[in-house]
């Protein structure tokens, strides 16, 4: 399923959890995984001189500099290079860190990337949080599906065995459902197609009736059968529901009812302007929130 895996890390504490995620991934698939670090971003223009993200000092970056990064980086990561099970290669780049991710994207055309937490505090660290700008433009832009590691909780990660696949019935969405089902059946998983019918007053301008609110299911219903279901011929290990509330939160206790591995979205189901595009507001709520890594897909 995963043969190339690029992991943009912090190379600290913050990126700890997505760590354990990326290593255990590469372990168990027998995947390549790429260590890749952005150590800093030029104080100006195309100086040489570089705010390094780990020392919080300004540095005169060559390559020599470069080099002694990639062996530090090489070092913190040594237990999980100790036994040698994981085929690893290390590099480091100076530049914005969405850019640099994207190039190293472009370069190496990973099946996944897997992005963690920030490098401190949003005043001092380039990566931002990891619902903040780094993920929005790369999420944005990336050639593969994001898989997002947030908090502890989430990065026990041992193996795949229940995928909740969450719809808004966008386009978006059936991209989205395309890669959960081709994840599904490579793994043989079983995926629980889920909808959450947003009932909230901001959403809807008005409250709606209980007979309305159970119109709707049984509207969601018929459309994951017909969507969905329709495309997964002879498959039996899945299941569907449809809960309403508000969208992130039900998904977050929908997945921990599943006790699911992995949750699977579209980055964004609208069209935003391209410029000023920002993760989806239930995408960002539940990478925060979600007991397990979610994975965006954004084509």
């Amino acid at each position: 399923m995963f043969k190339k895996i690029l992991f943009a890390t912090s190379a600290t504490e913050a990126s700890d959890h997505a760590a354990r995620v990326a290593f255990n991934m590469a372990g168990t698939l027998k995947a390549h995984l790429n260590l890749f670090h952005v150590l800093g971003v030029p104080t100006r223009g195309f100086s040489q001189v570089v705010f390094d993200v780990k020392t919080k000092k300004e540095v005169s970056v060559d390559d020599e500099y470069i080099s002694w990064v990639e062996e530090e980086v090489k070092n913190y990561y040594s237990n999980q290079l100790a036994d040698g099970v994981v085929d690893c290669s290390i590099k480091a780049s100076v530049g914005f860190p969405h850019r640099e991710i994207l190039r190293q994207a472009r370069e190496i055309e990973p099946d996944l990337i897997i992005l963690g937490g920030t490098t401190g505090s949003d005043e001092d660290s380039v990566y931002k949080s990891s619902t903040g700008s780094t993920l929005q433009r790369v999420a944005k832009a990336a050639p593969c599906p994001i898989l997002v590691v947030n908090r502890s909780a989430a990065s026990f990660w041992g193996g795949l065995s229940n995928i909740v696949f969450g719809t808004d019935f966008s386009k978006a969405s059936d991209k989205a459902f395309d890669f959960a089902l081709k994840i599904a059946m490579s793994l043989n998983c079983e995926l629980h197609l889920f909808h959450a019918l947003d009932i909230s007053s901001t959403h809807m301008g008005m409250s709606m009736s209980q007979d309305e609110i159970e119109q709707k299911i049984r509207e969601a219903y018929r459309k994951i059968r017909f969507k969905y279901v329709s495309r997964m011929k002879d498959r039996k290990n899945y299941s569907m529901d449809v809960w309403e509330g508000i969208p992130y939160v039900e998904i977050v206790k929908y997945s921990r009812e599943k006790h699911a591995d992995l949750i699977v979205m579209a980055h964004n189901s609208r069209k935003l302007d391209i410029d000023g595009s920002k993760i989806g507001s239930n995408m960002e709520q539940v990478i925060m929130r979600a007991g397990c890594p979610v994975i965006s897909v954004n084509r």
